[in-house]
């Protein structure tokens, strides 16, 4: 084993396990750090894109996933009240056989976690990581929210996610971010079990159904349900009271009423707050971001976990085998600054025809996008674009291969 033997890691999401999983496979001492008194999973579900799958199987942790979550043939969308198509996007596109896997968090979380205990990582629990000072001899301590501190470490990851207490400020916090609640699927009902769908009035209002399958201790399938949101609004929302929102949400799609009627307490849903950010500088000495920590967006390409994989290999991997000389933290940025430059941008661009106040993107959008998703080269390009595929992210980290573009 070359490179830093002693690692702290912190932050217990999908980032932070898995790059402490295959650092201990590497043989080195990984200690994990989490906030919260016991390790838990935060929010309803995710895509696993053909990307992050990938990386999981490379970890022996797909199999066991395919089995809990919902694979997802094809992502559609209509505009209301026209109930013209505007999203269709489908993975066939790329080749038969792909897919992407809806899953409940705490599903990835407990596959994550297990496989990170069973490696011999150590994970602290009530430990909120405040800071991590950079000492003469060149290694870094953690300095923790109640004045105490461990190390030293030959590394620190930083795995804490958009609001890194790690990380320096920047980007900005996203005017939109959406209400989110875990839900019953409804057997035999109006929704395609292999579908994400959604339904959008212009930009301001946007609603989701996702089959996410099994979460833990649960006997019957889940769905995520989510409801686009200005943040500056949530208070009012608040004030409103379920029976208004959920006259506005049955209006805006009458198939959702039994899902709707599951709610019947604000607490189950939670509002999650996005922003766009990414950090100059990944690497510092002794001291790598990873995941959200390292940059974050919206989740309007379903990347957000995927990338978060990826980045857990490139690190292990030049921590690996970079040659004398070279330095490995440099060299795992270099391994993911393509695709991460590319799907920011393309976040970026994207992210206000969806979620936005404005009238003339979701018109665009409205025009365009469903014609354009049956005319070649476009249903290929979307279906690249949302598996992840686009810069081909995983050149060079050893995995084996899912559909790709240039």
């Amino acid at each position: 084993m070359t490179g830093p033997g002693r690692i702290a890691v912190a932050g217990c999401g999908p980032a932070g396990l898995a790059v402490a999983i295959l650092l201990r496979r590497q043989g080195r001492d990984v200690a994990i750090y989490e906030r919260f008194a016991a390790p838990q999973p935060v929010g309803s579900g995710l895509m696993l894109q053909p990307t992050g799958l990938a990386v999981l199987r490379a970890m022996g942790l797909e199999a066991g996933l395919l089995g809990k979550g919902a694979r997802i043939a094809r992502l559609f969308g209509r505009a209301a009240p026209s109930g013209r198509i505007v999203l269709d996007v489908r993975y066939d596109a790329l080749g038969p056989g792909l897919f992407g896997l809806a899953v409940h968090r705490a599903a990835l979380f407990e596959a994550l976690h297990a496989a990170a205990l069973a490696s011999g990582a150590t994970i602290h629990a009530g430990r909120a990581v405040a800071a991590a000072p950079l000492r003469p001899d060149g290694r870094r301590d953690l300095a923790f929210a109640d004045g105490d501190r461990a190390g030293p470490f030959d590394l620190v990851i930083d795995a804490l996610g958009a609001r890194s207490t790690l990380a320096p400020p920047t980007g900005r916090d996203l005017p939109y971010g959406a209400l989110w609640a875990s839900l019953d699927w409804p057997e035999g009902g109006p929704f395609a079990g292999d579908a994400l769908e959604q339904r959008y009035v212009r930009a301001v209002r946007m609603a989701g159904v996702l089959p996410i399958g099994l979460a833990p201790a649960r006997e019957r399938p889940q769905a995520a349900y989510f409801w686009s949101l200005r943040a500056d609004a949530l208070a009012d929302w608040r004030a409103a009271g379920l029976a208004r929102w959920k006259d506005e949400a049955r209006a805006l799609w009458p198939q959702t009423a039994s899902l709707l009627d599951e709610i019947v307490a604000p607490e189950q849903l939670v509002f999650a707050r996005y922003a766009h950010r990414t950090l100059a500088a990944p690497a510092e000495p002794a001291l790598m971001h990873v995941g959200d920590a390292w940059r974050s967006t919206s989740p309007q390409l379903g990347q957000g976990a995927n990338m978060a994989l990826l980045d857990a290999v490139a690190l292990a991997l030049a921590l690996a085998d970079t040659p004398a000389g070279r330095d490995p933290l440099e060299r795992a940025v270099a391994l993911r600054r393509r695709h991460v430059l590319l799907y920011q941008g393309m976040s970026r661009l994207f992210t206000p025809f969806y979620q936005s106040d404005g009238r003339t993107l979701p018109f665009i959008r409205d025009a365009l996008a469903g014609p354009l998703s049956r005319i070649p080269p476009f249903p290929r390009l979307l279906a690249a674009m949302v598996a992840g595929g686009v810069g081909g992210p995983l050149r060079g980290l050893g995995l084996t291969k899912a559909d790709e573009a240039p």
